[in-house]
């Protein structure tokens, strides 16, 4: 999870897991990453808890909307005076590009996870969405080093700047080892690429209107949810599970009932051979074929190989090759 200071981040946590993550008032409660674990149909999920990666001063009063004047946001009374709504932001925040709340060091560990949960207040939402925005795009641009081991006729420093920065590239350190084309560089860029999926979790909507909650929702990998209230938490959950894109599978010893209550958790699409290699990394060399129930089944049970696609919660015998 990642986010402004007091957002909810550790409430989430808290709600979710069983860990306790400090909560209060002020900013930067959370000083390193809390660890807690979401059980789910069986799977456990690790959750984290990161610090906030921005330090930035937010309106008190959460009613009231933002408007841009002056290079700057200034939330506005319900009378549309600036003055009775709260402190100004001008001139731009600093956050975690400049060092603040542990920025870098946060990005770095979001990009290990599988999914970033971007905590949001409902209130502020648009706003927190778009710094935080800026904020990681800052950190990426970090500048790019360009080295070669051999002349290169099609390419140079400048065209590779910029096929980079058309991919939206800007921290990166490229390495030649061929005389390689314009179409190579971009075959490369292309499949290297890793896209990070992100939920936007707006909390606190028991702050803002109806109308406001019916709009958060329906914006893109967007959810909506209420700690202080227990609102959509199951639902956010799900969604959680669905964007990871896993599925669960049943293993079953000959002569015994599937191991229901120890799902092997795998990716959607994975195959037998990711089940034994899940199972143990030896038991592919002894492996002679499975038995399958479920519905990637065609009848129950159904003889298979290493390449069968295997579906959620199918139940899978493993048959090795005799010793003889």
């Amino acid at each position: 999870m990642v986010g402004f200071p007091s957002v909810g981040k550790s409430t989430v946590l808290n709600k979710l897991t069983e860990t306790r993550s400090a909560v209060a008032s002020y900013e930067f409660t959370t000083l390193c990453a809390i660890p807690g674990v979401i059980q789910y149909k069986g799977a456990k999920i690790q959750l984290l808890d990161l610090p906030g990666i921005i330090e930035v001063a937010l309106p008190a009063r959460r009613f009231h909307p933002l408007e841009e004047r002056d290079g700057g946001l200034i939330p506005t009374g319900a009378d549309g005076d600036p003055s009775s709504g709260g402190c100004r932001l001008g001139g731009g925040a600093q956050g975690a590009s400049e060092g603040k709340g542990r920025g870098r060091q946060v990005v770095a560990t979001a990009k290990t996870a599988d999914l970033v949960l971007m905590i949001l207040d409902a209130a502020n939402g648009d706003v927190q969405k778009r710094l935080l925005q800026q904020e990681l795009d800052a950190l990426e641009r970090r500048g790019i080093r360009m080295n070669s081991s051999v002349q290169l006729t099609q390419l140079n420093e400048r065209i590779v700047f910029g096929i980079l920065h058309d991919y939206h590239i800007f921290n990166a350190e490229v390495n030649f080892h061929e005389d390689a084309s314009v179409d190579d560089f971009i075959d490369v860029i292309e499949g290297t690429r890793v896209y990070l999926p992100c939920l936007y979790v707006f909390n606190k909507i028991d702050t803002v209107t109806l109308e406001e909650v019916d709009r958060l929702a329906r914006e893109p990998d967007s959810m909506v949810v209420s700690c202080e209230w227990g609102l959509n938490l199951d639902r956010l959950v799900d969604r959680i599970w669905r964007q990871l894109d896993l599925v669960r599978i049943y293993t079953k010893k000959r002569a015994q009932p599937p191991a229901f209550n120890e799902p092997l958790i795998v990716r959607r699409h994975s195959t037998i051979l990711d089940i034994c290699r899940g199972v143990h990394r030896t038991l592919q060399d002894n492996f002679k074929y499975a038995l399958l129930w479920g519905t990637s089944a065609k009848y129950s049970p159904q003889r298979v190989g290493f390449s069968h696609v295997v579906e959620d919660e199918d139940v899978v015998q493993i048959v090795k090759k005799s010793n003889n």
